[in-house]
């Protein structure tokens, strides 16, 4: 009646779960989500690298690497976002190059800095949730202005 543990049914129900959860999510809790994830992988690498484990260090950086380039940086409103999206998309590239020499040189020092300077980011960006100002505010002009799309 009941089957062996299956990794790859594991993997599938997992990929649904995700897939599902992305439809219900909100594009605030998304970015949120993304933070949390650079957060997670650099402190899965730092510790993989303390235990000496090479691949689990590259693996979780490259992970880091990608949502800084893929998610983070995609999504900065480039045309409308003005300073705001400049000074993010110049954090974001310099937190990959760091992450990048991070990587080459087993630098744990460096690692930390990137987490350094994400959290804030990330810690403003759920308080912007909390405050109850949303992600799109409508201020006197009545025109809708986005924090980061």
């Amino acid at each position: 009646m009941f089957s062996a543990y299956s990794p790859r049914a594991a993997n599938a129900y997992q990929r649904i779960n995700v897939e599902t959860s992305m439809h219900t999510i909100d594009q605030h809790q998304l970015v949120s989500l993304l933070y949390q994830g650079v957060l997670n992988s650099i402190a899965t690498a730092r510790g993989a690298m303390a235990r000496g484990d090479v691949l689990g260090k590259v693996n979780a950086i490259s992970k880091a690497i990608r949502i800084l380039e893929e998610g983070l940086s995609t999504s900065l409103d480039k045309v409308d976002g003005g300073e705001l999206a400049e000074n993010l998309g110049a954090l974001y590239d310099y937190c990959i190059h760091r992450l990048t020499l991070a990587n080459a040189r087993n630098d744990d020092a460096m690692m930390q800095e990137v987490m350094r300077l994400i959290e804030p980011v990330a810690t403003g960006w759920n308080e912007i949730k909390k405050s109850g100002a949303g992600a799109s505010e409508t201020p006197a002009s009545g025109q809708p202005v986005l924090v980061e799309a």
